[in-house]
């Protein structure tokens, strides 16, 4: 009797994963890393090459690496060993088929709960145990939701109690939901828009606890305790993609995306309800690859201007460009960035306000399909997905 008195808050006092990190920043809070990686590249201490088709990150919890891939029509989450054995993959449902087919969004993992949203609109809930179906929610069919051109690509964000995720009806535009049953909890019409492939950021400012997203032709920000719709900022591309999840600091959020649309940052009032102009860059226009704040400097890369860039945070100011690697994926720990770039590049980069110096560079050797999947930093080990295959590099 005592022990099950006690397994609720074993399984419920790890906090809930979160896409690119524990601060979703693209920074890991690893340490004792690789300053250089050895002739050839750190050590590929396994890969596995079994996951089908799909873009997800892996995730981590329970002693676990948890990932998605779609076989044939399905999408299914895999489950690993530390060691990349496979422990069990159980089904969610149909995945996206048609241009760059596969899984799009990373589980979350929240104790003995996990949450995936398929490319199709259906957000599943599973034991992160056994992959058994605890509960599902038709976005579409339930709440109005619209599909994007290249499927729903966002990963569920956890806030206490809260599932929230963005439908992208025009009445239940962004939702939370009861993580452990799924019921509707807050909903909010937002500007209206079909999603736009982005995963919320979700910052606390001034004892507010407020979402940052895009739909697909403005910035919201919502109060993530209510719902209530807080402010707008307009930001339109030709194709309303904008992948990439806002990036916050010291009061100030950076809102990006590609096809030479470029980013603008906005500056937070003191408690997060009002959000206005500060500059504007044309050049960081990264699509798909996201950005890390250092040090007063934003890192990242383009897609129209495909060159790597160093930002001024507080001006806006281009302090340098690279065309050494290809345009990709950045995330960051230690001080070093690491650049995965879609021509298969790895590096390791040593970022600065006056030049790009690599470090270290290899190509990723297994997998198949686009270099598109954002690496992840986990007890020394820098896991890369590449289609069909996760890498798990040592590089402590």
């Amino acid at each position: 009797m005592i022990l099950l008195l006690f397994i609720p808050v074993i399984c419920h006092s790890q906090n809930p994963s979160r896409w690119r990190g524990p601060n979703e920043n693209g920074y890991y809070p690893d340490t004792g890393l690789l300053k250089v990686w050895p002739t050839g590249g750190p050590q590929v201490l396994w890969h596995y090459d079994k996951l089908g088709e799909g873009f997800s990150s892996p995730a981590f919890g329970n002693g676990m690496i948890y990932t998605s891939g779609m076989e044939k029509e399905t999408g299914y989450v895999y489950a690993l060993r530390q060691d990349g054995s496979l422990v069990w993959k159980a089904p969610y449902g149909s995945e996206f088929l048609k241009s760059y087919p596969g899984s799009r969004g990373t589980p979350v993992i929240d104790g003995d709960h996990l949450y995936i949203l398929s490319g199709m609109g259906r957000l599943s809930c599973l034991s992160s145990n056994s992959g058994q179906l605890l509960w599902t929610k038709d976005l579409f069919q339930e709440f109005g939701g619209r599909n994007t051109e290249w499927g729903l690509a966002e990963t569920p964000v956890i806030h206490g109690d809260k599932l929230i995720c963005t439908p992208g009806g025009k009445i239940h535009n962004v939702i939370a939901l009861n993580k452990y049953s799924g019921d509707l909890i807050w909903t909010t019409k937002g500007m209206g828009e079909i999603p736009a492939y982005c995963t919320p950021l979700l910052i606390e400012i001034g004892g507010r606890n407020l979402l940052i997203t895009h739909t697909a032709k403005n910035i919201i920000g919502v109060d993530a305790d209510k719902g209530d719709f807080l402010w707008h900022y307009p930001h339109v591309n030709i194709y309303d993609i904008h992948p990439n999840t806002p990036v916050y600091h010291d009061g100030q959020v950076f809102c990006f995306s590609g096809y030479g649309k470029g980013g603008v940052m906005l500056r937070l009032n003191e408690d997060g309800s009002e959000a206005t102009k500060m500059w504007f860059c044309e050049t960081m226009d990264s699509r798909i690859g996201g950005a890390v704040y250092m040090d007063g400097y934003l890192y990242g890369s383009g897609d129209k201007n495909r060159e790597w860039q160093c930002i001024d945070w507080s001006s806006g100011q281009v302090k340098y460009e690279s065309k050494e690697l290809g345009n990709g994926v950045v995330i960051a720990a230690e001080g070093l960035l690491y650049i995965y770039s879609q021509r298969g590049e790895l590096a390791l980069v040593k970022p600065g306000s006056l030049s790009f110096e690599i470090i270290s560079e290899i190509r990723v050797a297994f997998g198949s399909g686009q270099h598109w999947a954002h690496p992840v930093i986990n007890e020394g080990r820098l896991f890369v997905r590449h289609g069909n295959a996760l890498i798990a590099y040592k590089i402590r």
